[in-house]
């Protein structure tokens, strides 16, 4: 279900204990400021989220709260694990969802890093 991306974290979100280690994850990466792991519901070959390791429900809270170390120190994460994953020279999609229009279903930010086919273009409507 969709959440409101507005509202204050919530500790017990999914995220929040796969951080804590209440909840396995398939790790791939994990550094001061990012966790790394397989989708339980991948929707293509490869599919990974990475999650920053401080409490933000979105994009845009990370954006707007987050320190300037963090921010970098998550989207070079980012990097590193698609390129780890052997990504970059056959292309991937990077997807954060946000809040309810974008169907945001964990409100701790997240990106999907999908790879290993082929996509299709995205059309807006």
């Amino acid at each position: 279900m969709p959440i409101d991306a507005t509202q204050p974290y919530d500790d017990d979100n999914v995220f929040a204990r796969i951080l804590r280690g209440e909840l396995p994850s398939r790790k791939v990466y994990e550094d001061d400021w990012a966790l790394a792991f397989h989708d339980i519901n991948p929707q293509a070959p490869v599919h990974l989220l990475v999650i920053p390791k401080g409490h933000y429900v979105s994009w845009d809270d990370f954006t707007a709260s987050a320190s300037d170390a963090e921010i970098a120190g998550f989207v070079r994460a980012v990097g590193h694990v698609a390129r780890e994953a052997g990504l970059p020279a056959p292309g991937y999609r990077l997807l954060a969802n946000v809040g309810g229009h974008g169907h945001q279903e964990v409100p701790h930010l997240h990106v999907h890093i999908f790879g290993g086919r082929q996509f299709h273009a995205m059309l807006v409507n």
